[in-house]
């Protein structure tokens, strides 16, 4: 990304002084404009400012998710050896449980939690900006209010993952008067209306390329049609959530899943190096460092022999890694080879997932023809053969987990952890190799509860 421009907001979260926490000192920055400043007639860079923003901010829940999420399912270990939180806590490990102020998950920073709201609060001020431009035509008002509810609706599916049954805020457009918690089931209807009203501002945002200059991330989606797809199958996936199976298939009609196009293909995040950041998930191959992303052993060990996954994604180590930690030493034999420099785009949402997404969402109609073509897509890919097995619906959503497992292994979401608790399998998930917990959930953070807390004061 070139110039990107952020706004230090309160995701949430106040930072008391001494006397009043509201009493805040002005703090004046030559290289950041105030909110004033484009809340009324904002010129179209300006606008072009807060897009390019939102895009940096939007990515900011890469490390963290990627790191923790796929640590509590399992797929990877995070090992550090100069700080073994990051083990014993993100483990589970002698009986450690989820806390307020639980190790890496602050809400000053935390990609889990403060992260995406920051970035569903600059799309409120992008959206409130672009519609008090007066250089702005309606239908690019439109357009640019449909790409930040888009990443709203993406972005407000973390924290309520990661809380889960605690329920989030969906009231947050005054950080300092937030709404109520809601539960999950709420938070999820919430978000499906913001995609929804998404899909409506584009489709007011006339024909053509996307008024704004998007980053490389969007190469190939950067009109409103490529846009529309996009937040289509971000839908499909919030719907497979839902367990409205009959609006993962409608959302999958409109996005840009392809049956037989590249697996790949899909909206990223990309990492131009300075002044832009690197790929965080990029470690130098076989380098001699005890601070890196490993294979979980579980995931070497249930692969199917021949899988082309397992030698495109893991690279096996000349030299392991290894990390001792609650008496338990983690030996890491293999590291992420996906990425190829510290500067390789991570993608978001990918045509792989879409097809799996067909695949469970007629499993669970009780269509297993069309499932099974559907699970084919990717195990032919993968070089492993056509499926032979039951098609009873459990049997199939077993093989769909499974696949799942492999072409979705430590994306930045943590899918075989929201998957496995998705259909009650957490239990299934290995603590063998670690001797570790298996978390359901995670509190609000301190924070949250002290900011409620001061309201009634």
């Amino acid at each position: 990304m070139k110039k990107m421009l952020k706004y230090i907001l309160l995701p949430l979260v106040l930072v008391f002084s001494a006397c009043n926490p509201l009493e805040l000192d002005e703090v004046l920055d030559p290289n950041n404009p105030s909110l004033a400043s484009v809340a009324v007639n904002a010129t179209r860079e300006q606008v072009q400012f807060l897009i390019t923003g939102l895009e940096s901010t939007h990515r900011g829940y890469v490390t963290n998710v990627s790191q923790a999420w796929n640590t509590f399912g399992r797929e990877i270990w995070y090992l550090n050896a100069s700080d073994p939180r990051f083990q014993t806590d993100w483990l589970g490990q002698a009986g450690r449980v989820p806390d307020r102020a639980y190790f890496g998950f602050g809400t000053t920073g935390g990609g889990s939690w403060a992260s995406p709201y920051q970035a569903i609060q600059q799309a409120d001020i992008l959206i409130n900006s672009a519609n008090g431009s007066q250089l702005l035509s309606d239908a690019e008002k439109k357009a640019v209010s449909g790409f930040a509810k888009m990443i709203q609706g993406y972005q407000f599916m973390i924290p309520a993952n990661f809380v889960y049954e605690n329920g989030i805020r969906i009231d947050v457009k005054d950080p300092l008067n937030p709404g109520p918690f809601v539960t999950y089931v709420e938070a999820l209807n919430h978000i499906k209306t913001v995609l929804d009203q998404a899909d409506q501002d584009f489709a007011a945002g006339g024909t053509g390329n996307f008024p704004m200059r998007l980053t490389p991330g969007f190469a190939n989606f950067n009109t409103i049609a490529g846009l529309r797809q996009v937040n289509k199958a971000i839908l499909a996936r919030l719907n497979a959530y839902r367990k409205d199976w009959q609006g993962v298939l409608a959302a999958l009609n409109e996005s840009f899943m392809d049956l037989n196009g590249n697996l790949d293909r899909g909206p990223a995040h990309p990492f131009t190096g300075p002044p832009d950041g690197f790929n965080p998930l990029y470690y130098v191959p076989n380098a001699a460092i005890n601070t890196i992303i490993v294979v979980h052993p579980s995931v070497l060990a249930d692969a199917t022999p021949g899988d082309t996954r397992v030698a495109r994604k893991f690279l096996q180590r000349t030299t392991p890694v290894t990390v001792t930690t609650d008496a338990t030493p983690l030996v890491g034999t293999h590291q992420d080879a996906r990425w190829a420099t510290n500067t390789t785009p991570i993608p978001f949402i990918r045509n792989e997932e879409l097809i799996l997404l067909k695949a469970e969402a007629h499993a669970n109609l009780n269509q297993p023809t069309e499932a099974v073509a559907a699970i084919n897509i990717i195990r032919n890919a993968a070089g492993i053969g056509s499926y032979t097995g039951a098609t009873t619906t459990e049997a199939l959503i077993n093989e769909i987990l499974y696949q799942r497992r492999y072409s979705l292994w430590a994306e930045p979401w943590g899918h075989r952890w929201i998957d496995a608790r998705r259909y009650n399998k957490l239990s299934e998930i290995s603590t063998t190799f670690d001797r570790g917990t298996i978390f359901q959930q995670f509190p609000h953070p301190q924070a949250e509860v002290n900011w409620d807390l001061y309201k009634k004061r």
